[in-house]
């Protein structure tokens, strides 16, 4: 793949291929994450028709009138169940909003009764119900996935190959549905989402609606990522940055805007940010702990670790 900015690799051959194409994926996403922070992923198990389905109606649930949107909005929810709008979020270092709104899907307890009355319930749009209904099927979709890639990268770690099985089960994950809207007056020195870098352990993206997003590499260049035809895009977050000592990269990244003459274009977003539960132990692990990587982090927890980041980026007071 000529004049790419990140590798690809094919999810099916650690899925269902031999054990030396397991093998091969291992050592693949391993020296990615190690590398460069991001992947694209092919052959991932996630339906086109149910991505499609879910832009449509995400579509169509931004447009509705924001006095209907803001029904969705939940106050006190820092963001992790329903509607945001307009310029709430910034990124940590900027105190200057993104140009998005946001609708996020939590976790869907349902063999758990009591960790599930722990969690907010996710709001039904009633104006939008396919929206509800396709974000539920997503969700489910995207955190199989993501259990097949932890799997690669714990034995990569030499880790056992469930180790994080049961510590993403029910875990806080959040699908995302971002929509930028057209810009019509010159922006506020923001962009349409500021340099950052993820809270959780690995993100999940599908193909956005339009062009933007950039990594910083190691050089301190920014580089488009284009994701090819089917190909979601998977990045480290700072939980498995944390967890491993920075042998993992979550590595910088922004939505920049487009072209001026391209500013009526909006553009839509679906990341899915896979998340341990709140108990799970960051500390990092041993054998990421060397004389060459000394030790960079006192212990947390993820649930103290998000709450601490949430409260950086402005969704939580």
């Amino acid at each position: 793949m000529a004049n790419r900015t990140i590798p690809v690799v094919d999810l099916s051959k650690y899925v269902h291929g031999t054990s030396e194409d397991k093998q091969a994926f291992v050592k693949e996403i391993g020296r990615a994450f190690h590398e460069v922070g991001f992947v694209g992923v092919v052959n991932h198990g996630i339906p086109k028709s149910l991505v499609d389905g879910f832009y449509d109606s995400s579509k169509s649930f931004f447009s509705l009138p924001v006095k209907q949107k803001k029904q969705y909005e939940i106050a006190g929810a820092a963001g992790q169940r329903g509607y945001t709008s307009f310029g709430k979020e910034h990124a940590k270092q900027s105190q200057v909003a993104d140009l998005k709104e946001f609708f996020q899907f939590g976790q869907y307890v349902e063999d758990d009764e009591e960790l599930a009355s722990q969690y907010p319930e996710n709001p039904y749009v009633g104006d939008t119900p396919e929206f509800s209904d396709l974000g539920k099927q997503l969700y489910k979709a995207f955190e199989v996935s993501g259990s097949h890639l932890l799997r690669a990268i714990a034995e990569h770690l030499e880790l056992p190959v469930d180790y994080f099985d049961q510590r993403i089960k029910n875990g806080t994950s959040i699908l995302r549905s971002i929509h930028y809207p057209p810009i019509t007056e010159e922006p506020r020195s923001a962009i349409r989402a500021e340099q950052h870098e993820d809270i959780n352990l690995i993100t999940l993206l599908v193909g956005a609606s339009a062009g933007g997003l950039q990594l910083l590499n190691a050089q301190g260049e920014w580089m488009d990522i284009t994701p090819g035809e089917d190909e979601i895009v998977i990045n480290v977050g700072d939980m498995l940055q944390r967890l491993t000592n920075n042998y993992l990269k979550s590595t910088t990244h922004r939505v920049v805007n487009p072209p001026k003459e391209l500013w009526h274009v909006p553009r839509l977003s679906i990341p899915f940010f896979l998340h341990p539960r709140a108990e799970m132990d960051l500390t990092c692990l041993e054998n990421c702990v060397s004389e060459d990587r000394a030790l960079a982090y006192e212990p947390i927890t993820a649930g103290e670790y998000l709450d601490e980041r949430l409260r950086e980026i402005g969704l939580k007071k």
